[in-house]
């Protein structure tokens, strides 16, 4: 079943990655001229005010997104992003701005008359963040309706792809890591697994939204981590971080400062480590597929679709790993945080 499914997936890859070269050649075609790979690269992993799909000949296949403003003098307004565009070239600029605003060529919001502003727009990022947890929504609902309806039985659909997680995050990731108080983190845990590894995955699908190689989504998930993980800390927790057991107080000037940093050091590994992964997947991919239209060579386009195919079959394994990772290491440092120590139980 396990060697179906691998050669099931393999095949598909294969498929996708065929059906995004022609996607993004045509995406570098028209935009960039196929003269400026780093362009190329940036326009399909950066953030966006429309969500880009593929080129029909001139025709772009986009979908226009919500850009909504507020102002202090103005208010709130909402307008489309086709309206910050050039019609036939879909191109930004401040040429083109639109009651007073603009989005400029770097996909950046700004007003004429230079006033500030706060921009809530419905990116390309939130979209495929709704998309994701809708996903997420599905697939859990799918796996509860059925465990009420059926009772405790071998899982099928949605519930067979949800129980062995659940199953593996709470006894091998939560309980381990956490101890036995780890009952009251699985939810947050299995929230994160399922989340990124969502993400992760719908993020190596033509056209899809680079979501978690986003900074500002991972800073938001290390973010969250920290909270939980210092709310939850107990006496001894914040004991060895003010007053390292065993230290001679002299050393404590040097120790204390070293934990305080300690505390905003984890998480902010947490948040480089998903963003830097991602991303680098993701511009690798898009690399080799650059190159196809730098050379202009039938040897090259053979050499970078293998390359892009292999590459990607090690990306749907980097998809879960960082999930587990960034899983693993929450609970881990949620363990340190609530951990019991020995002379507590001698009391």
């Amino acid at each position: 079943m396990t060697r179906k499914f691998l050669s099931l997936s393999i095949l598909l890859s294969a498929f996708l990655l065929s059906f995004s070269s022609v996607s993004f050649a045509s995406g570098a075609d028209s935009e960039d001229g196929g003269e400026d790979p780093t362009g190329f690269i940036m326009h399909h992993i950066k953030d966006s005010h429309e969500w880009h799909f593929f080129n029909v000949g001139h025709t772009h296949v986009t979908l226009s997104l919500p850009v909504i403003v507020y102002s202090g003098d103005r208010g709130l307004e909402i307008f489309s992003s086709k309206d910050f565009q050039d019609h036939e070239t879909h191109a930004f600029g401040e040429e083109y701005a639109h009651e007073g605003y603009y989005i400029d060529s770097h996909d950046h919001m700004g007003r004429v008359d230079g006033a500030s502003f706060t921009d809530l727009s419905i990116t390309k990022n939130v979209v495929m963040m709704f998309l994701v947890i809708a996903v997420v929504l599905i697939l859990s609902l799918s796996a509860a309706g059925h465990y009420k309806k059926h009772g405790a039985i071998a899982p099928k659909g949605a519930a067979a792809i949800v129980e062995p997680i659940v199953i593996f995050v709470r006894d091998e990731i939560a309980h381990k890591a956490i101890g036995p108080k780890y009952k009251k983190f699985v939810p947050y845990l299995l929230t994160l697994f399922f989340f990124i590894w969502i993400g992760n995955l719908i993020g190596l699908l033509p056209g899809a939204a680079n979501l978690t190689g986003n900074i500002a989504v991972t800073a938001t998930l290390a973010v969250l981590t920290f909270i939980i993980v210092n709310v939850n800390g107990n006496k001894d927790y914040w004991k060895h971080v003010f007053m390292t057991p065993g230290v001679p107080i002299p050393l404590l000037l040097v120790i204390v400062p070293v934990e305080i940093i300690g505390l905003f050091t984890k998480p902010f590994a947490l948040m480089v480590r998903l963003f830097v992964a991602i991303t680098a997947g993701h511009i690798v991919i898009l690399a080799f597929i650059a190159l196809v239209f730098i050379f202009e060579s039938y040897t090259i386009g053979v050499v970078s679709t293998l390359m892009v195919t292999f590459i990607n079959m090690i990306e749907l394994l980097v998809a879960t790993i960082q999930a587990y990772v960034f899983t693993l290491f929450t609970a881990m440092y949620i363990g340190s945080a609530v951990a019991e120590h020995a002379h507590d139980e001698a009391h």
